[in-house]
């Protein structure tokens, strides 16, 4: 499903040049559940960036679902971010003035889908993640675990290839962690690959798989015999 090999990323810093990623080897199978760990500088957030085609090596390959990712416009690489990713954020990143439905519609309004067909898939996601009941209200008036909720159910609802989660436990209680660790874990269940980045162990050890990066490389890659987040909620 994602095939990256020897990739290098270096930013300009004045007159000094910073190598983030110094060669990085990577391959993940369709129906992986992979978590990214390292400290702050380890290069994790540029090599989500990356995968998320948000920025683009300096060299190395990236392939996708066998579709080659390189010298992508904005405006190529923003309808295949559409077509093979769906995102999950820390901050959630819902429109605070759109309800629950409109927000898990949008990836669905920028692929030109029409209003009532837009708000059936969206309402089918939203019943998915426990929250049919809550299709109409804002998110002010949602809970942490409520808003990453309807964030994961607007990720799943242009049926992407992967899903990428930037800490999408970083700012919430840890039952309510372990409660949307639980949804993250059904929805890989079902096929779907899942890649979290996260600097919490409880959280890596309920994936399937850990990679550690440190100062722009893998320096480990382990199978991990995954826990469940039910036996946690």
């Amino acid at each position: 499903m994602i095939e990256i090999t020897d990739l290098h990323k270096s930013y300009q810093m004045g007159s000094n040049s910073l190598h983030v990623l110094k060669g990085i080897n990577f391959k993940v199978s369709q129906g992986e559940l992979v978590s990214i760990m390292g400290s702050s500088g380890s290069g994790k957030s540029t090599f989500l960036n990356i995968l998320g085609m948000l920025d683009e090596a300096d060299q190395g390959s990236y392939t996708l679902d066998g579709v080659q990712i390189k010298n992508l416009n904005e405006k190529i690489a923003a309808r295949y971010r559409n077509k093979f990713l769906g995102f999950i954020f820390q901050s959630f990143n819902l429109i605070t003035y759109k309800n629950a439905i409109d927000n898990v519609g949008l990836p669905l309004y920028y692929q030109g889908l029409k209003r009532k067909e837009r708000n059936e898939r969206a309402m089918h996601y939203l019943e998915k993640v426990g929250l049919a009941d809550w299709a109409t209200h804002l998110p002010n008036e949602l809970s942490g675990g409520q808003k990453q909720r309807v964030a994961i159910a607007r990720a799943l609802a242009s049926d992407p290839k992967v899903l990428l989660a930037d800490e999408p436990t970083g700012a919430l209680d840890t039952k309510t962690s372990y409660e949307v660790m639980e949804l993250i874990q059904g929805i890989n269940d079902e096929g779907k690959t899942i890649l979290i980045v996260t600097h919490e162990p409880d959280i890596a050890q309920m994936t399937k798989r850990i990679v550690n990066l440190k100062d722009g490389l893998i320096i480990d890659d382990r199978r991990v015999e995954q826990v469940r987040a039910k036996s946690y909620v």
